[in-house]
């Protein structure tokens, strides 16, 4: 679809596009979708809206975004030529201003203007470049408001409240003829401006303080307070046009001054090519691979290690939700790492789905089921359910101990971390590190360069509680949680993590599979109640040794150490002596020390001797000796406890305190049930309803795909037929104004549509739906009967039914129209 004369409008510019134009517009303004426009007007029309404009204008790079902000300080419209020149300046170098970056912005401008012209921030010819209204009124200067290139208004602007009688002035001190002409003067005075050579033999008649002033505003911003007595030097430049008032107390330095003392550059610096990623090292590959999947173990590991401390219920959840202080820092000191860690695990273990609230009245966290299946699963597929999870979450876990906006505390797995700038800030950084050579670590303030320069308009957050800077803060943590996942190795991109962005999470298993060490069978007992696990264990094995010892130490081989309450715990859990012994003997490597095998059957001999149940709760036994070293026990006080019989105490406690209050004072009492029988309590066995993992909050509307796109671009085609197309002109049917429906009886409404059917041809028609809503479209009429037609409709490219009476209008369509 060509055009033969420069587009008008943007709404033509847009006309002119062809389909895989038209949609690339709307991949790269998904916004423009919602609700799909009925034509090519419409699309123009929400195109230039503020809220569209200015999301366009925040996914600009900065070349792009300089080359807007030049064009916004242009004449309108500006050549191509105009545009190259206020990005290179008009050849007198400063000295900051090198031929080297005049060719790096020439060869960049064409690929900028194109990125411009495809999102519709740009239209017209080279000859005629237009930056959209709204644009320019975001970047354009204003007689109040300096432009982000830091100049000001131009002359025009700058005096059109301005008296004849002070505009006079000004042109005798500068120096020009008098003219009683308001126009006439502020043209001479803006080409006073514009020409070099009488700008240089006026600025070298100027006082050297004076230029110290122009020095300072030059660059911006342009506006200066002024007393009601200004020094000799302000009173100079004021006096010659080059500070015009702006109040009473402040000046500026008008745009076309500017652009002189700038050597006609509208940026100081401008920044056509992106910084580099430098790197800080250059590491071997397999010594990165090595690190990073040693470390993915360790995430794994830690992930599970949180969710079966929780196993029977986690901490409470506060009243607004998430994680109070004191809690986080007990998980911090159960997992043995800051707490900032901390609540990067429990909030991945969240958006992952295997961590909610259980629901009850008295809330609290708790694994769900997916944590179950999760856990049945070999090591790298666990890491890379992780992984992927932590690429798509828009959950931030380093917001955790900032403040909302209204200055209340971010806790952790609480309802404000999401933010939805992360999964791209992500995907970006990762893609960075990606594009250096394998063992490469990046220097990360590099890094935050390059997204600056990326997306410059976006570093500013808006969201409650954020103060500046959002992305390059998420850009650090990215670079943290990369490492503590297992996603870098030393600083570098793992080749896992490669596969897993490039390939998917298969492909990532497969590559990270061989460098996991095989789960053990065994550990190694020794003298002092300690076990060794030379390596990762088998799940149960693992999961029968965390209930019988409490891990000590970790690292590459982990440390168990037997305590009294853990051989308590894993009789707690079911497990006679006699099950312990054969277990330990089954799976040491080196023989059963002698003082682990009395510490077990010492533990079991007191195990249950001691019987708590629910009266409000009471204590039996069948010694009495016993019950009455209990009640001789100063400690015992705060269970409140009284005997009902030689062999029975009560409690004014509930069982599960009394129960912990005993083991406190060292007894080993086991809870019993109704009918007398010892309870058994299982780990593992608390689990929360089925959750599905919370979903990430979108960053504006998402990208359509490619079916989306191509019936868009057909609606919208077709709406725009429907819009623009030639009517015939008739008596019965006159042709109306383009864009208003057209008007007809019922009888010739009738008349015209079974004409047509019979002729296969095609109409104009208005029509209103059910919600009075109008609009006009290209129909083929193919059957009328009962009140209806069946007819092909062109705008929305399907067979469609219509009632008849909710037709406003038909007309023909010219013959040169259906060509």
């Amino acid at each position: 679809m060509g055009m033969t004369t420069p587009p008008r409008t943007l709404a033509e510019a847009l006309r002119a596009r062809d389909d895989e134009s038209l949609a690339g517009l709307l991949r790269a303004r998904p916004d423009l979708l919602n609700p799909v426009p009925g034509d090519i007007t419409q699309l123009a029309t929400r195109a230039g809206t503020r809220a569209s404009v200015v999301r366009a204008l925040e996914h600009l790079d900065r070349f792009a975004l300089q080359a807007a902000e030049a064009l916004a300080v242009a004449a309108d419209p500006a050549p191509y030529e105009t545009l190259l020149g206020l990005l290179t300046g008009d050849g007198r170098d400063d000295g900051e201003h090198r031929d080297d970056a005049g060719a790096a912005i020439s060869d960049a401008l064409p690929g900028a203007l194109a990125t411009l012209r495809e999102q519709a921030l740009v239209w017209g010819e080279d000859e005629r470049l237009r930056l959209v209204r709204t644009a320019r009124e975001i970047l354009a200067p204003s007689p109040q408001h300096a432009s982000p290139t830091g100049l000001g208004p131009t002359v025009a602007e700058a005096t059109s409240g301005m008296s004849p009688g002070r505009l006079q002035e000004i042109l005798a001190a500068a120096g020009l003829p008098a003219t009683h002409d308001p126009v006439s003067a502020v043209t001479a005075l803006a080409a006073l401006f514009t020409d070099r050579t009488r700008m240089g033999e006026l600025l070298d008649s100027a006082p050297a303080e004076a230029l110290s002033v122009l020095d300072r505003l030059v660059w911006g911003p342009p506006y200066g307070e002024v007393t009601p007595n200004p020094t000799p030097p302000v009173k100079w430049l004021r006096d010659h046009g080059l500070l015009l008032p702006v109040s009473t107390r402040t000046v500026v330095l008008p745009r076309e001054a500017a652009l002189h003392l700038r050597a006609g550059r509208a940026h100081r610096v401008p920044e056509p090519r992106p910084p580099a990623v430098e790197a800080v090292a250059v590491r071997d590959p397999q010594a990165v691979d090595s690190a990073a999947a040693g470390q993915a173990l360790l995430a794994v590991n830690t992930v599970e290690e949180l969710l079966k401390n929780w196993n029977g219920g986690g901490p409470p959840i506060l009243r607004a939700g998430g994680l109070s202080v004191r809690e986080l820092k007990r998980t911090a000191t159960a997992l043995e790492v800051p707490e900032p860690v901390a609540a990067f695990w429990a909030e991945l273990a969240f958006a992952a789905g295997l961590l909610a609230s259980d629901g009850e009245a008295d809330e609290r966290y708790a694994p769900t089921p997916a944590y179950d299946d999760w856990a049945e699963l070999p090591a790298q597929d666990r890491w890379t359910h992780l992984a992927t999870t932590w690429l798509a979450a828009t959950r931030t876990s380093g917001l955790v101990g900032g403040q909302d906006a209204k200055g209340r505390a971010l806790s952790a797995l609480g309802p404000e971390l999401d933010r939805s700038a992360a999964p791209e800030v992500r995907h970006r950084v990762l893609a960075l590190l990606a594009a250096l050579a394998p063992g490469t670590a990046p220097d990360p303030e590099t890094v935050l360069a390059r997204l600056r320069w990326e997306r410059p308009l976006r570093g500013a957050s808006v969201s409650a509680g954020d103060t500046i800077d959002l992305r390059s803060r998420i850009a650090l943590w990215t670079l943290n949680e990369s490492e503590l996942l297992g996603i870098t190795g030393r600083g570098a991109l793992a080749t896992h993590t490669r596969a897993l962005l490039d390939a998917g999470p298969a492909e990532a298993a497969a590559l990270l599979a061989p460098l996991i060490p095989e789960p053990l069978d065994h550990v190694l007992l020794q003298a002092d109640l300690t076990a060794v696990a030379p390596g990762p264990l088998e799940r149960p094995l693992a999961d029968m040794l965390s209930a019988l010892a409490d891990i000590e130490s970790k690292g590459g081989a982990t440390v168990y150490r037997f305590t009294p309450g853990s051989v308590r715990r894993a009789l707690d859990a079911g497990q006679s002596a006699a099950d312990l012994h054969a277990f330990l003997a089954t799976h040491s490597r080196t023989p059963v020390p002698q003082p682990l095998s009395y510490l077990i059957d010492d533990v079991a001999r007191r195990h249950g001797h001691l019987r708590i149940g629910a009266a409000s709760s009471y204590v039996r036994c069948d010694d009495e000796a016993v019950l009455n070293e209990i009640l001789a026990d100063k400690r015992s006080v705060t269970l409140r406890l009284r005997r009902l019989a030689p062999t029975a105490l009560a409690a004014q406690v509930d069982p599960a305190s009394l129960l912990e209050g005993l083991r406190e004072m060292g007894y080993a009492p086991a809870a019993e049930s109704a009918e007398g029988d010892v309870l058994i309590t299982r780990a593992g066995a608390r689990r929360t309803p089925p959750r599905t993992a919370p979903v990430p909050v979108p960053e504006g509307p998402p990208v359509p795909d490619a079916t989306l796109l191509g019936a868009a671009v057909r609606a919208i085609r077709a709406g725009d037929t429907a819009a623009t197309v030639v009517r015939k002109d008739t008596p019965e049917a006159p042709a109306t104004a383009p864009g208003s429906l057209p008007r007809t009886t019922s009888a010739e409404t009738l008349a015209t549509v079974q004409a047509a059917a019979m002729t296969g041809s095609a109409l104009w028609i208005g029509y209103v739906n059910a919600d009075g809503a109008a609009s006009q479209r290209v129909i083929a009429p193919v059957r009328v009967e009962g009140g209806f037609v069946t007819a092909y409709d062109h705008t929305a490219d399907e067979v469609r039914t219509y009632p008849l009476h909710r037709i406003t209008g038909v007309a023909e369509l010219a013959d040169d129209a259906t060509a």
